[in-house]
């Protein structure tokens, strides 16, 4: 899409006015310092992602659309999750859960944790299912982001 004020409202605003959930949305700049790359998960039957991706190639700012579902791709998502972390027991049990799940403790202090963890998101879910309800003290997520694998490009 256009790297441009307004042109990330507009794409909020039609799903807004069509009664569409957003339910992850990153942006960023590209290489190309006059365009962004942005990535929306949402969800529905396939009449309706049909309808999502006809309304979102008319708004003038989109320059490029691609379904990721539609081709291999890798998504990713990064998350930070701060844990309580008391007593020797929970410490390591914590710990453990953060090595099992590849994550990285970034911030350690005498009562909590917090940790990095990036992936899919089934497994971000995963990790924070195995980890005691009581314990996590906040959750932060990035939402997914996603690329084609091997040579297919998203090019203007």
């Amino acid at each position: 899409m256009e790297n441009e004020s307004g042109a990330l409202s507009r794409v909020a605003n039609l799903f807004s006015a069509r009664g569409y959930n957003i339910e992850s949305l990153t942006v960023a700049p590209t290489d190309d310092p006059t365009l962004s790359r942005l990535t929306l998960v949402t969800s529905g039957n396939e009449q309706i992602i049909e309808q999502i991706v006809k309304q979102l190639n008319k708004l003038i700012d989109v320059v490029k659309l691609i379904d990721l579902t539609e081709t291999d791709a890798i998504e990713r998502e990064l998350m930070l999750v701060k844990t309580k972390a008391t007593g020797g027991e929970q410490r390591a049990e914590i710990h453990r859960l953060a090595e099992i799940f590849d994550g990285h403790i970034l911030d350690v202090t005498d009562a909590t944790y917090t940790i990095e963890l990036t992936g899919r998101s089934e497994k971000l879910n995963n990790f924070l299912n195995a980890i005691e309800k009581d314990a996590i003290l906040e959750v932060v997520r990035s939402g997914t982001t996603g690329i084609a694998r091997g040579q297919k490009a998203l090019h203007v």
